[in-house]
């Protein structure tokens, strides 16, 4: 059956409207919501430096491939390293035997004191011993002489008596003399021991010379280690300019590895809405790449704070200041962190590339939010 002529005006200006509801609808999301055009695709972005210097051998990665996490990047040339870590472990040999002889020159030394300590005591017993036999033999010449005076005993006993006391006084002298020597030698055997301790050093793991010889061996090890090169997240190898035989060189960044799992959206939104943005709030990304295929994300943090273009210091330590127009007062864009939730299947982030991002206001933040891509126009 025929539509007449008044109903078929009527059904098309209600499919009219219609149209024009739902293009209102969606224009409006982005007229009564803080909106910008200005965003950008982030991540983060691992600059590989070689811990170590030296020529490449293995270059296994090609460019703009993903590596998974621990996957080689590159190897330099071990051998030299190789070398290093070798005479590190035969430092570290050498070193121990050293301390085993010093140790075993400590214990000899020791044993030196100890037999000096023993003269020692043996020299002043001895020197005890002739000290009372002076003193004895001394009273017996006295009491000799006095009988001699009294007639009362003969000549060769006085002279007897003489000797034998001269005899006491020499062996005392010569007993003070070998404790003297003894004392001497103690000194002696005891300097010696300080300096065998001395070149010991401290005992066990605690020994300097042992501890330094251990880390040479960890640092060479550690070197030969870093002749490997890995990958420290999951990422995608990016602007490669690496070639087998090129030379590594230390700390200088070889290549770049873009996190996969770090991409988030750096959205620049004019000062006069950023009372409508607040951390927390729903955020819907329409790339440039994928017009028709808006991502869901929320805001994570506002920037504090934009460099200055005026008053930065300029020639001859001078402020630069910029001509401007006294009509026209810009407003200026504060960063907006907005991270991302769980990709469509198919999506793809590059860093650098472009977005718009609409912040949903207050009364939309609570409910469930289906993604509108931004108006072509305002893309």
């Amino acid at each position: 059956m025929m539509m007449s002529g008044p109903m078929r005006v009527l059904a098309t200006g209600v499919v009219v409207l219609a149209a024009v509801a739902v293009v209102g609808a969606k224009y409006r999301h982005y007229v009564f919501n803080p909106w910008t055009r200005d965003g950008q695709v982030r991540a983060q972005v691992v600059q590989i430096a070689p811990r170590v210097s030296g020529p490449i051998i293995d270059l296994p990665i090609l460019d703009n491939r993903l590596v998974e996490q621990g996957d080689l990047l590159f190897a330099i040339d071990p051998r030299t390293f190789q070398a290093a870590m070798d005479q590190a472990r035969a430092d570290l040999d050498q070193t121990r035997d050293n301390l085993e002889a010093l140790a075993k020159q400590v214990d000899a030394e020791e044993a030196v004191v100890a037999s000096s300590k023993a003269s020692i005591s043996q020299a002043e017993a001895a020197l005890s011993g002739y000290q009372a036999s002076v003193l004895q033999d001394r009273q017996e010449r006295d009491r000799q002489v006095e009988l001699q005076k009294q007639g009362a005993t003969s000549t060769r006993s006085v002279e007897r008596a003489i000797a034998s006391y001269q005899t006491s006084v020499d062996q005392e002298l010569s007993a003070r003399a070998k404790l003297a020597q003894a004392r001497a030698s103690l000194l002696q055997s005891e300097a010696g021991l300080a300096k065998a301790r001395a070149q010991l050093g401290a005992v066990g793991d605690a020994n300097a010379q042992l501890r330094a010889a251990k880390a040479a061996l960890t640092q060479a090890e550690l070197d030969l280690a870093f002749t490997r090169v890995t990958a420290p997240v999951k990422g995608y190898v990016t602007n490669l300019n690496l070639r087998q035989g090129s030379q590594a060189v230390t700390n200088q960044p070889a290549l770049a590895l873009v996190d996969v799992a770090s991409f988030w959206v750096d959205a620049f939104f004019r000062e006069t809405i950023m009372e409508d943005i607040r951390p927390g709030r729903r955020a819907v990304v329409t790339l440039m790449s994928y017009p028709d295929r808006p991502l869901l994300g929320r805001v994570d943090s506002i920037g504090w704070g934009i460099a200055q273009n005026d008053g930065s210091t300029g020639f001859n330590l001078l402020p630069n200041v910029e001509p401007s127009f006294e009509w026209i007062r810009l407003a200026q864009r504060v960063p907006v962190r907005v991270v991302l939730d769980e990709l469509p299947e198919g999506v793809e982030l590059r860093v650098g590339t472009t977005a718009s991002v609409l912040v949903m206001d207050e009364a939309h933040s609570g409910e469930p939010l289906k993604p509108v891509a931004a108006p072509t126009a305002l893309q």
